[in-house]
């Protein structure tokens, strides 16, 4: 399989040199040349199939031209050691709890599936490389500690200083090894800004191997696309697969991406609805047409807090440029903080369910949404325990469970480098400390 930059102006490369390089050189972001369909048989008996069973037939399809069946499926299987529920929550509105692998996130799939892959491309090579990664909360501990004493690989993880919650923040400034946290004196804008600075520079590019991890890379939000299976798969055994609505939480978009190549290659959703809160540019876009990138604003659903979500290029890619198409599969709906405080209370009160602040908002879009006869799914995406300062100011405190793995992440020393927002300086620190 082949893989074209969305901008289209430099040659396809392989899927090594996708997963390895992260950005293409002409700033684009990887796509598969073609996306290959699921037989209807697989659709057939897809609910008597695990989560590590469906997610291998799916990785076959995306990966299985590169990398021999019996090394991929020892891919996926070591990636999924945990499961992910659906769990009803109201009437015919159930959760698909993303939340159940090591960091407590639903990038827990991408960023370890990435860091396997990665090492496999890189096994017997002397080759070393640096992997970036830009972070407005769960991405940088599902990477960290994903590719944590991979041979090979060192990881650089930018986050916004102040803007994600301290659990957060624990979860990959407390690892060392190979896991180095800058801490960067601005929003998350400016940390994907530096990383992707750093790919087209050309003093970095000569002296260093660098990739990223973010969902910008294919080995990243690709796996994504497990989850939407695995919810199909749950809901079929219930006989409720019919007339299915998929709401996701979104902010660099690369979580719905991923549910968006589910339906192309046959996974019968019948739309999706894309959560906002006050970063509302893909919103604005369904409405209008017209896409317009602005700083992002600061919200308690911070791992949404994105001014320009780089995934929706690929978005815009899939469509060929139709606003008029990608509305006939997608809706969007977005969410001030106080929406999303009273529904997070008025859920926990009324259904006994939990909620963190992104699931809150799929939640309410849905809750909104849903029409007769169909039935709805929404991702949730964290712990609520990954926001308890927040949550616990909306139901009370001492009402937030902590879970034993993060409590361990609380017990380790904050270990992490302050820098600007200035790329001269973010260079200079690579090129002093970058192998």
């Amino acid at each position: 399989m082949q893989y074209y930059s969305t901008n289209k102006s430099v040659p396809e490369v392989s899927l090594k040199l996708a997963v390895t390089k992260g950005l293409a050189d002409d700033k684009g972001l990887f796509m598969p040349e073609r996306i290959n369909q699921l037989p209807a048989s697989f659709f057939e008996t897809i609910e008597q199939l695990s989560f590590q069973e469906i997610s291998f037939e799916v990785a076959k399809a995306f990966f299985g031209e590169d990398i021999p069946e019996a090394d991929l499926k020892a891919l996926v299987f070591d990636t999924l050691q945990f499961d992910c529920p659906i769990v009803p929550v109201h009437d015919n509105i159930y959760s698909l709890e993303l939340f159940h692998g090591p960091t407590l996130a639903f990038k827990d799939v991408g960023g370890r599936f990435m860091a396997r892959l990665l090492g496999y491309f890189l096994k017997g090579n002397k080759e070393h490389v640096n992997v970036l990664v830009a972070t407005s909360g769960d991405t940088g501990s599902a990477v960290a500690n994903g590719f944590l004493g991979v041979p090979g690989i060192d990881v650089y993880v930018l986050y916004p200083k102040g803007l994600v919650s301290e659990i957060q923040e624990k979860q990959f400034t407390t690892l060392g090894q190979n896991i180095t946290s800058l801490e960067i004196d601005g929003t998350f804008d400016d940390c994907q800004r530096l990383v992707k600075s750093a790919f087209m520079d050309e003093t970095l590019k000569s002296k260093l191997t660098l990739t990223s991890a973010n969902s910008i890379n294919v080995a990243r939000f690709l796996p994504q696309a497990f989850y939407y299976f695995n919810a199909y798969a749950r809901l079929k055994e219930k006989g409720l697969q019919d007339e299915l609505v998929v709401a996701v939480p979104s902010g660099n978009f690369g979580n719905l991406t991923a549910g968006l190549f589910a339906q192309k290659m046959g996974l019968p959703i019948k739309r999706f609805i894309a959560a906002n809160n006050e970063n509302d540019i893909v919103y604005q876009y369904l409405q209008t047409g017209e896409y317009k990138p602005r700083p992002s604003v600061a919200t308690i659903a911070n791992a949404m807090d994105v001014g320009d979500p780089s995934n929706f290029a690929r978005i815009l890619d899939l469509f060929d440029n139709s606003h008029e198409a990608i509305c006939s599969v997608m809706k969007g709906f977005r969410y001030s903080d106080a929406e999303i405080r009273e529904v997070l209370l008025k859920v926990y009160t009324e259904k006994n369910y939990l909620l963190d602040p992104h699931g809150a908002c799929a939640y309410k879009a849905l809750a909104k949404d849903l029409g007769e006869g169909e039935v709805g799914v929404f991702l949730e995406t964290a712990h609520p325990a990954k926001f308890t300062e927040t949550v616990e100011q909306i139901i009370g405190k001492g009402n937030v469970p902590l879970p034993e793995k993060l409590a361990e992440f609380m017990k380790g020393e904050k270990l992490s480098v302050e820098l600007s927002t200035s790329f001269d300086d973010f260079q200079k620190f690579l090129l002093e400390t970058a192998k």
